[in-house]
């Protein structure tokens, strides 16, 4: 977890683009070759923030002035009507320089979560002194996005079994009666969950394993950090 948390405030600060692509490569080969994530799977988790980073780099590069407003420097231009759309050279900088600080902020981040329990994380919160309400909704969030899925899975199946989406109509009553379920289920849970936790004295019982400290582990995040930094303050 500070290995990942690490980098990524690095990438975020430094805000370089040879760094953060060497980020993005190290981080992915941890991922693949150390956590042993296939290079399928991966490559489907960035499809995700890759479709979110494709629309935001668009609405940057793309700019909008009136046609009788003289342009900065840019790449190209068409005038449509009383408006001019065109890509400016300032755009394209500022886009290239956000889409790889974002490709190594993603990769620190999946690092994270796929080699990272929630348990492990909010007992190190824990650790930080961070206030006690906040992780435990960290954690019962994270425990109810599973129940809310795993509920719509069977709910969605036996509608489906019972040809509840056969046409348009019994598609939309099917839909209404889905969400009407899972409201009314999510609500029994949530007061559920809390008769157990006010029998426990109103806190989540945590259950941390003993981790091992590695000398070789801490010995290549020291590598790594100082080869980022002295790599850095060269090329800066």
């Amino acid at each position: 977890m500070i290995f990942s948390l690490g980098l990524l405030l690095f990438t975020l600060i430094m805000r370089e683009e040879r760094l953060s692509l060497i980020t993005f490569f190290v981080m992915s080969a941890f991922i693949i070759w150390g956590a042993k994530i296939p290079l399928k799977y991966y490559a489907k988790l960035l499809l995700l923030p890759g479709f979110f980073l494709f629309t935001s780099l668009i609405s940057i590069l793309i700019s909008i002035a009136p046609a009788t407003h003289v342009l900065p420097a840019h790449m190209g231009s068409f005038t449509y009507m009383s408006w001019t759309i065109f890509i400016g050279r300032a755009s394209i900088a500022t886009a290239q320089q956000l889409f790889f600080i974002v490709l190594g902020s993603i990769s620190c981040l999946y690092f994270l979560i796929l080699t990272t329990s929630v348990q492990e994380i909010c007992y190190v919160l824990r650790q930080w002194r961070l206030p006690p309400l906040l992780v435990e909704l960290v954690e019962l969030t994270y425990r109810f996005i599973f129940i809310f899925f795993e509920s719509m899975q069977k709910i969605h199946l036996a509608q489906q079994a019972r040809l509840g989406h056969h046409s348009p109509m019994q598609w939309l009553r099917s839909m209404s009666m889905l969400i009407t379920a899972l409201f009314i289920e999510m609500f029994q849970r949530s007061r559920e969950l809390n008769n157990a936790m006010q029998a426990r004295g109103g806190e989540t019982v945590y259950w941390h394993e003993t981790a091992v400290y590695n000398k070789k582990n801490w010995l290549g995040m020291m590598a790594i950090f100082l080869f980022l930094i002295v790599y850095g303050g060269y090329f800066s």
